[in-house]
Formats: C-alpha cells, structure tokens, sequence
C-alpha cells in the first residue's frame, strides 16, 4: 500500500493516508520510498463556510511532513510495510505571558511509526488487497514552550497506539490495461492512549481512474484524477477541545467531513517512479472553528528492487 502517515492536527491530516492508486502493490519484490506532503492551515473554518479568524486562537499551522518506508511483498499473497516519519511544524497561536500574543512557535520531531501486513492473495494480479497493523505512540505529543500554548491536537504525534485496517481494489477498464481505475481506504482507531487525549476515529477513502498509455522515450507518463473523502469523528478525554484542561480562547474543536479532488502525475524510469499530484476541497464540514488549508500537496518517490 502507499505510504500512510497520522498527523494529529487541527483539522486532521489522515487524508495523506489513501489515495495515488499507482501505488499499490502489484508484484513480489521490495520497494524503498519516500514521501513529502505539505500543507498550510491558515483559514479559519466552521461547519461548512468560513469564518472570522477572532473566533479561533490559532491563526497558522503549517507542516511538512517527511516519510521513509519500506515495503516489501514476500510472494503475490503477502507483504509487510514500515513508515517511519519525520516532520517540521510552524505554529501560530494567541498564547504568551498575558495570553493574547501571537506568538510563534518552530519545532521538528520523529512521528508515529507504523507497521503493516499486506494481503493480496486474493487474485493472481494482485488487484485486491487488504492492509491491518498498527500506528506506534513514537511521535513527540508532549511538546510546549514555558506557557503551554501547544494543544494536544496541534502536536506532531498522538501519543495512542492505533489499530490500522485498509483495503483497495483496481480494475482494467480497457483490454489493453491503459485506464484503469481503483478505490481503497484506511481506518484509523486509536486504542490504547495517554495522558487523558483519545483522538478521533478517521476513515479516509478514495477512488479514481489513472491512464498508462503515455510514453516520451524510455520514461512512462501516467496523469491521474481522483476524489477522496474523510469522515473523523470528535476528539476525547480531559485533553481534547473541550476538555477540562483545554485552552477556553483556542477556540478550535474537532472532528470534520470533507471532500477533495486530486488531480495527479507520475513518472516511471526502469525502476524509479515519481508522483506529484494537489488536493483542493469542495466540500468541508468541521465542528466548531478549525484551521483548514486551502490545498494539500504531495510528492513520493520510489524505488523498486
């Protein structure tokens, strides 16, 4: 599967998680990649229009998000995956001494790892897959500067121990194999927690068409459209927006729909691939005032080996 990060954020990150179905699993072998994804959280945003930025404290969450994954099927049945990532977070929030500063705040840390099976005996194409592991409670969910303006949903780790379930299934939707189509998803549920924070239950699903018929000399050129949709439910527990020892002027909750379109490119050499592709909302509904991006950008490159 492709790789998968979990991001605790103002308005959730799961939606990196599914999506690019170029990537899934499709021979025996192993498959170094790594991942950029970027986004800029800078609209203040209730239910399902925007809203004034007074309402919120935090005014900016920008991230970027670096993964290093391994992937490895043993046969045409079965396969493991390990996504270790790395990320850099800008935030800005009303905080400081007196509580009504904008202040600023920089900060890097290792994420939550996560480890995964992969199934895929269910044909002879490997064109149907299931993916179930765990998100480990590696990230730093603990980091504050001497005011304790961070919030826990505004860290780079969660500080739970996630069960993971996934699945995806493609298609040919000519002879020829040149347009093919596909749909996958992942379910994300925190289980085990800490220091009284249960982030909320995420499913991420997309599904869309890809097209392999383009050539310019030896490099393959494959556009991509697809639509992704996130449902998460509400944060939890004495930590979480509204809890007894949430910041009362954040003026963030949690929990959100939403619905993206994503249009993509990849380039495949022999045995190095490289995607790009930008997600736009077109439809976002979030619990109470959220800081929400106006597009999220990805970029992977691969190995095969």
């Amino acid at each position: 599967m492709m790789p998968s990060l979990c991001r605790a954020c103002a308005c959730g990150c799961g939606v990196f998680d599914v999506g690019t179905g170029l990537m899934l699993p499709q021979e025996k072998g192993g498959m170094f990649f790594v991942d950029y994804d970027f986004q800029d959280q800078d609209h203040n945003w209730s239910n399902t229009g925007p809203a004034p930025s007074a309402n919120n404290g935090d005014k900016d969450i920008r991230t970027d998000f670096t993964t290093y994954g391994l992937q490895y099927m043993f046969n045409r049945s079965w396969g493991v995956q390990v996504e270790v990532p790395y990320d850099f977070r800008d935030f800005k929030t009303l905080g400081g001494i007196n509580g009504n500063q904008v202040v600023s705040l920089k900060w890097s840390s290792l994420g939550d790892i996560r480890l995964e099976g992969i199934y895929t005996g269910f044909s002879d194409d490997m064109s149907s897959g299931l993916t179930f592991g765990v998100k480990l409670p590696t990230g730093d969910f603990a980091h504050n500067d001497a005011y304790g303006d961070i919030d826990r949903d505004s860290e780079l780790g969660t500080g739970s121990t996630d069960i993971l379930l996934g699945g995806y299934h493609r298609h040919r939707l000519t002879k020829g194999g040149d347009w093919t189509w596909f749909a996958q998803g992942l379910l994300d549920v925190p289980t085990f927690i800490q220091d009284q924070y249960r982030p909320g239950v995420e499913l991420d699903t997309a599904a869309g068409v890809y097209y392999k018929g383009w050539t310019v000399g030896e490099v393959h050129v494959t556009p991509l459209a697809q639509v992704i949709a996130s449902v998460r439910t509400r944060d939890n527990g004495d930590y979480a927006s509204g809890g007894i020892y949430d910041d009362p002027g954040s003026g963030s909750a949690s929990g959100y729909q939403r619905i993206l379109l994503s249009p993509g490119i990849e380039f495949d050499l022999h045995h190095v691939s490289v995607y790009a592709d930008v997600e736009l909302p077109v439809f976002q509904d979030f619990v109470g005032n959220q800081l929400v991006a106006p597009f999220l950008f990805k970029m992977y490159a691969s190995y095969k080996f």
